[in-house]
């Protein structure tokens, strides 16, 4: 059974997009919990050729928030990136003496989740939620003055 969608929840989906998954987690894994503009900013800085596909999923997916669902762009956060397997194409390459070489060329399907921080009233209740152990929310205690000044 399918969950149902979040109502501060903005999709993207990019499929069979033609490089390896795991280069595409490897950018994917930088911008995971950073700000849509902050994320943007290390995307056009990266020199990874995954990056680019990948910055055109997250602005798909921020001007669906503004345009569908009338969200402020500053707010948006990276909630959810997600990179699976997509089919691998299999091309033949002519060898010597008559023989054949596969080419394995995969693909992969990304998912790109933004949500946004308005509708979250208590926002110190909700990062100290997010905290897991104790220690956790002992290092966001310390931090959590930067990171209320970058929204």
């Amino acid at each position: 059974m399918k969950r149902p969608r979040r109502k501060d929840d903005v999709y993207a989906l990019g499929q069979y997009i033609s490089m390896s998954p795991h280069k595409a987690r490897r950018v994917i894994d930088q911008i995971r919990g950073r700000s849509y503009e902050e994320s943007l900013m290390i995307l056009e800085l990266m020199p990874y050729r995954a990056c680019y596909p990948i910055f055109k999923l997250i602005y798909s997916a921020a001007a669906n928030a503004s345009h569908n669902k009338k969200f402020n762009k500053e707010k948006l956060i990276i909630w959810k990136a997600e990179v699976n397997n997509g089919t691998t194409l299999k091309r033949l390459k002519p060898q010597a003496r008559g023989r054949s070489y596969l080419i394995k060329r995969p693909t992969c399907h990304i998912t790109i989740v933004l949500r946004d921080l308005t509708y979250y009233n208590n926002f110190d209740e909700y990062i100290r939620r997010l905290a897991k152990t104790y220690q956790d929310s002992v290092l966001l205690d310390r931090d959590y003055a930067e990171f209320l000044e970058f929204f």
